[in-house]
């Protein structure tokens, strides 16, 4: 029973030890991180995280590196190789922003290079490090260019990748490095130049470019040419807006015109029809005149017509009304004289003297006025009474025949004596 229970705690004690034996053997790489692990005969190997790694206390020597990315922001200030005319130098000076990012290189060598290069010396050192190596490589590409040449370079068209040579590291012989700068034609020349001009230093230190990027180059002749490429673009634009304007002025103008030249048709198109209209009116007008003077002409014939009918009608009726009541009053007339003939021969000659002697008072005084203004000659002679009693006979009868026909018309006594005057 106690050698079980031995047992038992050798087995327990076993299984208790053989992680802490395994961890002493194997190490946790991180990720972002690389693991070089060296054994006494001399060789290294290389662990990326994340991953495990192998290692023998008092056998093995091992360190860590980092594998991240890093980001330096670059600002290069120098002059130029110009020279004038004569052939002086006269630089420019120029002023270049920019971002690199470099990494640890891929290949062991590389990676044991910048382990021992690069990342033995503290982190500051470090960036400030890569900041002068890659400013120095900018420097003397600005100092081998041009002003002209930098800025053609900054905008030139980007060219087809370059088979680059096999860089061999100096001081180790076994390290032969072939940089990858990736997409390289997609990348800007001037950076292009400048990789290549310090592709050689970063292989030293174990390094690689993963890209490049220049932000902005600036100089007071480059600011001065862009002001007066600025001043010509908006000349130029003002000029293109002064042309275009112009252009829009005459073709406004030019369509005022077409539509004055439509209008003055237009009008002149409404006036001839106007004319048009007012002829066809005056023959219109003149039509109905003599249709109306037709009219009125046979209205006025009607009428004439109508009114010589009851004209005429007119003069038939009065004329038949005229002879009806000159037929009545011939018939009153006779139908009177007949009675008054008939009154005088059943009277006789005491009415007539009785209507006489009635019309003594009224009628002596108009014969004795007759008598006076007659202008009688009396011859007397034999044993007729001469002319006075010649007068009274005719007198005596022409007063019989007024009292008979007063007696007709029933008249007054002064129209026969008038009449009997007159006779």
């Amino acid at each position: 029973m106690k050698e079980l229970v031995i047992i038992g705690g050798i087995v327990l004690g076993v299984l208790g030890l053989l992680p802490v034996i395994v961890s002493m053997f194997l190490r946790d790489v991180e990720a972002g991180t690389i693991r070089l692990v060296s054994w006494l005969q001399g060789s290294t190997i290389t662990y990326r995280g994340p991953g495990k790694a192998k290692e023998i206390p008092l056998l093995t020597t091992a360190t860590t590196i980092s594998s991240k990315v890093l980001n330096v922001d670059l600002d290069i200030t120098d002059q130029t190789a110009d020279v004038d005319e004569q052939g002086f130098l006269q630089p420019i000076k120029v002023r270049v922003l920019a971002s690199a990012i470099v990494s640890v290189g891929d290949s062991d060598a590389m990676i044991k290079t910048a382990a021992n290069r690069f990342f033995a010396k503290p982190e500051r050192d470090q960036v400030s490090t890569l900041i002068d190596l890659l400013s120095s490589s900018g420097r003397r590409v600005i100092n081998l260019l041009t002003h002209d040449q930098l800025f053609s370079a900054k905008t030139a068209p980007r060219p087809p990748r370059p088979a680059l040579p096999v860089v061999t590291g100096g001081r180790s012989p076994a390290l032969q490095v072939a940089p990858d700068f990736g997409t390289e034609e997609d990348d800007d020349p001037l950076a292009i130049i400048i990789r290549k001009a310090c592709s050689r230093e970063l292989a030293d230190l174990g390094l690689g470019f993963n890209s490049l990027n220049i932000k902005v180059v600036q100089s007071e002749v480059a600011e001065a040419r862009r002001r007066q490429s600025a001043a010509e673009a908006q000349a130029n634009a003002d000029i293109v807006a002064a042309q275009q304007s112009r252009r829009a002025k005459e073709a406004q103008l030019e369509a005022e015109r077409v539509i004055s030249d439509r209008q003055r048709e237009l009008e002149q198109t409404r006036a001839s029809n106007a004319a048009l209209i007012a002829q066809a009116e005056a023959k219109r007008q003149e039509s109905m005149a003599v249709q109306r003077v037709a009219e009125l002409d046979a209205t006025l014939i009607a009428q004439a017509k109508a009114e010589a009918e009851k004209v005429k009608i007119d003069a038939q009726a009065r004329a038949e009304a005229e002879a009806i009541r000159l037929r009545t009053v011939a018939e009153a007339t006779a139908e009177s004289i007949r009675q008054v003939t008939t009154a005088i021969r059943e009277g006789g000659e005491s009415y007539l003297r009785y209507r006489q002697v009635e019309m003594l008072p009224d009628i002596a005084p108009v014969l004795a006025d007759a008598l006076a203004k007659a202008k009688m000659v009396t011859i007397a002679g034999g044993g007729s009474g001469g002319a006075a009693e010649s007068v009274m006979r005719n007198i005596t009868s022409v007063i019989q025949t007024v009292l008979a026909a007063q007696l007709v018309t029933k008249g007054g006594l002064r129209s026969g004596a008038e009449d009997g005057q007159q006779s």
